[in-house]
């Protein structure tokens, strides 16, 4: 049993590593596929059906895989990456190829459920389709994307730890080799504090921030 607190404290920096990073890639790409879902359909601003329908179909795929499969399956893929199946930087790809189709669907509601009144009365005095995206919907929909992004992050953290199952490192890592094969409870309870702390702390964090940019509204 590991009764160093360093072993701690090393896993929980991974686990923020490999979080942190996949939480960067899925909010880049993953609101850039909100942007397009939302702009290619049928009567938008850049009316293409048979892309958006494309989009929409692979996205749906990558969402309905469960994460220990897809981990699994991007093996190769990880290993074409980054070089190895194994630590944290292995980890990184298969939480982002989870994150990205994930927080898309959650931005893409958000950007829909912005007032169409508002588009069209920007679109009335001459704003152009780009200044809709920038200006008008992106601003409008931000309070509910970083609601979003606080979701993704929280899906992440119990992801993370379920990678650690297959040697992605972090707590998850911890509560596997030090807790479960070894039948150390004590282990398990203290990995399983710090997932409940940490999630507290995000979850904490994007309500006050999703709150501070409604009211600036």
């Amino acid at each position: 049993m590991p009764d160093d607190l360093d072993l701690y404290l090393k896993a929980a920096w991974q686990t923020l590593q490999m979080v942190s990073v996949s939480a960067l890639v899925s909010a880049l790409l993953g609101l850039i596929l909100a942007l397009l879902l939302v702009s290619t359909g049928p009567g938008d601003l850049y009316p293409r059906p048979w892309f958006n329908r494309l989009l929409g179909w692979v996205v749906n795929i990558f969402r309905s895989v469960p994460f220990i499969i897809l981990l699994v399956v991007l093996l190769p893929f990880t290993r074409l990456v980054v070089g190895t199946t194994i630590g944290v930087w292995a980890a990184v790809v298969p939480l982002s190829v989870a994150g990205i189709p994930f927080f898309a669907r959650i931005a893409e509601v958000s950007l829909r459920e912005v007032d169409k009144g508002l588009i069209e009365a920007v679109q009335a005095m001459g704003g152009r389709r780009r200044d809709v995206l920038w200006q008008v919907l992106l601003p409008e929909a931000l309070p509910g994307i970083v609601s979003g992004l606080t979701i993704t992050l929280v899906s992440m953290i119990g992801s993370s730890a379920m990678a650690g199952a297959v040697g992605a490192g972090g707590l998850g890592d911890v509560a596997i080799r030090y807790g479960y094969q070894r039948f150390d409870t004590q282990v398990m309870v203290s990995v399983l504090a710090g997932l409940v702390l940490l999630v507290s702390l995000v979850q904490t964090a994007g309500d006050q921030l999703a709150r501070r940019l409604n009211k600036r509204r």
